[in-house]
């Protein structure tokens, strides 16, 4: 793992903030892990991959979409080999993390899993293998091809709520409308900071569209309208787990650029319930 001994995201803040709203600011910062290719899969260290064969228990059934067909296996996650303890959520201490989803291959892209559709959450999937649980390599099943295998390391990265985050506008509701939290000059250069592809664990997404913890809350509670005050508070309770962006490198293009998001209220992950998560997907 990889470390940068100045947080970058500090020194934004103070640049473009008043100090005392800068200080406030970087207080809703989260820690994350940072997944990237491993530029020599022989030496780095390799905590994870896109794409390739999964691994799974020998009784355990390959996901399936009923009436749909079979997921397609994602992305794959040692826990042993993460740096979790620098996180803020509890990610297992060992075994292995499996992301499944239904990306568009047996149906061209018919079907889609949607946060505020519960018929289609099966539609994606988190499996959590514990590490004394034997595991063999599975084949895909038929129609399904699988993503390029692409080895990544990690490295400890901190990260910035989105700017409608429902933890920023809890801190700065009082604030006026041209509050320089969401002036374009810091969000510009909050921008050109979060370029980049960006597979993650932990921390805050990276939306591509809004702020995907509504989208999660608003599904968690039965689809009320979007006015609904018990979305923002809902929104509060849910937390990322993984981020999977489009990436090149394993042939992944989620709908246009996009990103694939799990996310989990705390208390599902400290007890490992992770037929919890909520999925939602967002593209340009």
């Amino acid at each position: 793992m990889t470390q940068s001994t100045v947080d970058p995201l500090h020194a934004l803040a103070h640049a473009h903030l008043p100090g005392d709203i800068a200080e406030r600011w970087i207080g809703l910062l989260r820690p994350s892990l940072r997944l990237e290719k491993a530029a020599d899969p022989g030496t780095a260290q390799v905590v994870g991959r896109l794409g390739g064969l999964p691994e799974l228990p020998e009784g355990e059934e390959w996901p399936t979409w009923e009436g749909h067909g079979p997921l397609t296996f994602v992305a794959s996650f040692d826990c042993a080999e993460l740096p979790s303890a620098a996180l803020d959520i509890t990610l297992p201490a060992d075994g292995t993390l499996a992301f499944f989803y239904f990306d568009g291959q047996l149906d061209d892209g018919t079907a889609l899993v949607m946060p505020d559709e519960p018929d289609t959450w099966a539609g994606a999937r988190v499996l959590y293998i514990p590490a004394d649980v034997p595991v063999t390599a599975r084949a895909t099943p038929e129609g399904i091809e699988p993503y390029p295998e692409v080895s990544l390391t990690v490295r400890l990265e901190t990260t910035a709520p989105y700017h409608w985050h429902p933890a920023v506008q809890r801190e700065f509701a009082s604030g006026p409308d041209d509050h320089p939290v969401w002036g374009d000059e810091f969000q510009e250069a909050l921008w050109d900071h979060s370029r980049g592809t960006e597979h993650r664990l932990g921390g805050h997404a990276n939306p591509v569209q809004d702020a995907v913890e509504f989208e999660v809350a608003r599904g968690a509670l039965d689809s009320p309208p979007w006015g609904d005050p018990r979305i923002k508070e809902e929104a509060l309770r849910w937390a990322l787990l993984a981020q999977i962006d489009t990436d090149n490198d394993a042939d992944m293009m989620w709908g246009d650029a996009g990103a694939l998001y799990w996310l989990i209220r705390p208390e599902d992950l400290a007890e490992r319930r992770f037929d919890r998560t909520m999925f939602t997907w967002q593209c340009g």
